[in-house]
Formats: C-alpha cells, structure tokens, sequence
C-alpha cells in the first residue's frame, strides 16, 4: 500500500503539466527512480493506427526516438493489439522479439489506454532473465492508467493550441490576401503564409485551364520537379482528382499511390484542397511535406477554410486584371489605347538602358482619314479603323506592340529591332494595308509610316516618339503611303 501512495504522489506530478514534451520526460523520471528501470521507451501511436513510434526512452532501449514499428510487429504492438500488458521473460524465447540491444534478456510491454482506445505503449527491457515479477508489473500497469491521462490532457491541450493557432492564421491569410491585388503577387503571398502558418515543407497553387491545371506559384524548402507555368495533363495527379471531385485529397504515404505525380522530389505526404467560389473551381493548393502521415482530418477544415478565403482573392485579383484590362484597351479597335502605350514605352526604354537593348517605335497614320470619313460616314470610318488594327496587330510579333494613339493614328513598340530591319517591318505593313479591300470603299486605303530608333534618335520616350513624328510628317510630305526613317532620305514609295 506504501509503494501505491508514493506512486500515486509521483504521478501527479506528470498531471500537473500540459506540456507533452515534459510529460514524457516525467513518466522517465518516474521510470527511473520509482521503479529503478534503466532501459525504456514511451511509443505513441500515429495518426493512421498503423505504427507506433518511439518519442521518449531511457537507456539503452531497443528503441530510438522517431524510431517506428509496423502494425503487427514485436511485443509492443501485440500489447496494443490485445490491450493488456505482454511478458516476455526470456527474449531469445519470444518469437515477438524485435532484437535491437544484445544485453536485453527480459521485456515487458503495457499499453497505454484512454477510454477504450490504445494511444501507445510503455515498454521496458532488462538485462536479466525474468526481471519483472508480478507485482512490478501491476505497478507499472496502474502507472500506466496515470500515464495516459497524462498524455491525453497533453493531446487535447496541444489540439487546442493548435486549433487557435489554426484560427489566427486563417486571420492572417484573410488580412493580408485581401490586401492584394496583382495575381502573381497574391499567388506568392498565398504560398508563403501557408508555409510559415502551417508547418508544411512547400506549397503551390496550380489554377485551372479548361480541364488543365497550370503551376502558377510555389514556395519551400523542397526539390521541384516541376516548372513555374508547367500544365499538367489532364485527370492526373491528385491536384487533378481534388479539382474533379471539388474535395479536398489527403495522401500520407505518397510512394504508396498508383499513377502518384511527384511535384518535389522529397516529398512523403501531400494535401490538396481545391479552390472554389460560387461553384466555380478556380485551381488547387497542393501542400507537401517531407514527412508521412504530415495531415489529418483535423487539417481539413481549417485549410479549406483558408482555400476559401484564397479563392475569393483570386477571384477579386482576376476581376482586377480585366478591369485593369479594359482600361487599356481601345473600346472601337480592341488593340491597347494610348495610356498602355504611354506605359509600356516607358519600361521598355527602362529595359533597353537596362541591358544595353535597342528598340524603334513606328509611328502610323491613315491617309486621308478625315476626307474619307466625311465622305464614307462614321460608321464606315469606323469599321475602316478597326480593319487597319487588325492588320497591324496580325503582321507583327507577339513581343510587339501596337496602339491606337488617338483618331486614326497608331503607335508600334518594336523591340530589338532598328535601323533597316525596323524601317522594313514598316515597309510590310504599308503594302498589307494598300492590298488589302475594304468593303464599302471605292478607292484604296493606306498608310503612311515614321520610324525612330532608340539610342540613335533618342533615349527618352518625348525624344524618340518626337522623331517618329517628325520621320512620319517627312512620309506625308513627300506623298503619303510611304515609310520614311529618322535618319534616312530614301523614301520606300508604292511603287516598290
């Protein structure tokens, strides 16, 4: 009855805290000096009951810290498996002996019970045969029960940490993401905070393309095996099998899964929550960890609830974009207006001083506008203007660009392109404009050109655009439908 009293008053002290880190630390204390034991561990059962994995121990146990044992295997878990403690006192006896210590002759396991739930196990070794008698082992069982409150209080204080920690992130997110305006920024936002505020390895976001998903951000420690703007094929991967079920996926054993698409190559465990807003799936956050079992059920909600949150800012940085969008383009010609252009020049000027670069700008104008629109009418005008946009736009380059710079003149940005080259892309689009027919106009439409080049003409955007529209007034002066250079008296005339 003495020893019951001290063991009781030596378990109250790992009641006392909610630390599960300092609750292990005293049930090895308790171990030590109570029961005079040199050699043992406290195993914790994982998230999937399929392992159970050492977090303490005490001499030269059989087992390690972080050290695992399948379901099935050894003392311990036949303990688990029939929740009553299991004697083994003779080891080299024992066909359920995981041999680990050569000294061990004697070991005894004692699962740890809360409720009706096993949620791990004591275990204890000794270097002589048949070390632990009957009353040790009752001993250390009715510890056990002390235990596991013990480590239950640990788990429900920690979950509640968690939780509130899980609250004050989706906050965060909500704070911040909100703040956020341009996709890209928003998409690297995204992935940071999820990296800081919950626990993970990497974090991506992969936005929907029809039935594609496209890699449009990530962040973290690990390898990648994809690139950044990577589509991956359709139906694949479990990025693909959460945006088609519209749930979120939650694999902990990734080697495991058929047909598995390895984004990062350390990765053990990943999670994927889709990203959807009023029944629109916009894209997926996969989250990835370089460890298994990194997620339960418990991460479901709160990360969808962050999913949400992300969706609606991706929605509002979508809306943004086109709203943005429209303000650029030219509500008659659909080609950018003068204000893009106004910006654009700048930052391409920026980036040829940059790196030495070199670009022409071409200034353009219909001959004769005015009289043909007075004469045609606006309606004809204005389909005369919308048919040049779209000649001009077709002719050129993806990385060039063309405005609408007011009435029926247009601005083009050519980068990396001066001099003869420059004047000849000019030259290509006065004939398209002279070929081509436009319906309802008896006589034909054309174009006459101004190019300038910067350095040579210029190095801001007054000088250059000034000299294309002095190089575009030479054109109209010396007959109109032709291209004439900054710097160059030879005239490109129809006639060529």
């Amino acid at each position: 009855m003495q020893k019951i009293a001290i063991l009781y008053d030596a378990s109250q002290a790992i009641l006392s805290t909610f630390d599960l880190d300092e609750v292990l630390n005293r049930i090895l204390t308790i171990i030590r000096d109570f029961f005079q034991l040199q050699n043992g561990a406290v195993l914790l059962m994982d998230k999937s009951g399929q392992e159970l994995q050492v977090r303490a121990h005490l001499g030269r146990s059989n087992l390690d810290v972080g050290y695992r044992i399948p379901k099935g295997k050894g003392l311990t878990w036949a303990a688990a498996e029939i929740k009553r403690p299991v004697y083994a006192p003779d080891v080299s006896k024992d066909p359920r002996y995981l041999r680990r210590v050569d000294e061990t002759r004697s070991e005894v396991a004692i699962p740890l019970m809360v409720r009706d739930e096993v949620v791990g196990v004591l275990d204890f070794q000794s270097d002589q045969l048949d070390y632990f008698d009957l009353e040790k082992i009752d001993l250390l069982t009715l510890f056990s029960t002390q235990a596991s409150m013990a480590l239950e209080n640990a788990r429900l204080y920690s979950a509640e940490r968690r939780r509130t920690k899980q609250l004050e992130a989706i906050n965060a997110v909500a704070k911040k993401t909100t703040r956020v305006l341009d996709l890209d920024e928003l998409l690297t936002v995204v992935c940071r905070l999820l990296m800081d505020l919950f626990g993970i390895d990497h974090a991506a976001v992969l936005l929907a393309e029809g039935d594609s998903l496209r890699v449009r951000a990530h962040e973290g420690r690990l390898t990648a095996n994809l690139t950044m703007g990577e589509i991956l094929s359709p139906g694949s991967g479990l990025a693909a099998r959460s945006l088609a079920s519209g749930r979120s996926v939650i694999e902990n054993d990734v080697k495991t899964v058929d047909g598995y698409i390895a984004g990062f190559a350390e990765t053990q465990s990943e999670m994927c929550v889709p990203l959807v807003i009023f029944g629109e799936k916009l894209g997926v956050l996969a989250l990835d960890s370089a460890r298994k079992n990194a997620f339960d059920n418990d991460d479901v909600q709160p990360l969808e609830s962050v999913a949400d949150i992300c969706a609606a800012a991706i929605q509002n940085a979508h809306n943004f974009d086109r709203m943005k969008q429209l303000a650029y383009v030219d509500g008659l010609t659909g080609i950018h207006n003068r204000r893009f252009f106004e910006m654009r020049i700048v930052e391409e000027l920026e980036r040829a001083g940059r790196f030495q670069g070199r670009m022409s700008v071409i200034m353009v104008d219909i001959d004769h506008f005015k009289k043909m629109n007075d004469e045609f009418g606006h309606l004809l005008g204005d389909e005369m203007l919308r048919s040049v946009s779209t000649i001009l736009k077709q002719q050129l380059r993806k990385m060039d660009m063309v405005c609408r710079y007011g009435g029926d003149e247009f601005a083009i940005v050519v980068p990396e392109t001066t001099g003869e080259s420059a004047v000849r892309v000019a030259e290509k689009l006065r004939r398209q404009v002279e070929t081509h027919f436009f319906p309802g106009v008896p006589r034909p439409v054309t174009i006459s050109c101004g190019v300038a080049d910067y350095p040579a003409h210029g190095v801001t955007r007054d000088e250059v655009v000034a000299a294309a529209d002095a190089a575009l007034y030479q054109a109209k002066q010396l007959g109109r439908n032709k291209v004439a250079s900054a710097d160059m008296k030879k005239e490109y005339s129809a006639s060529r």
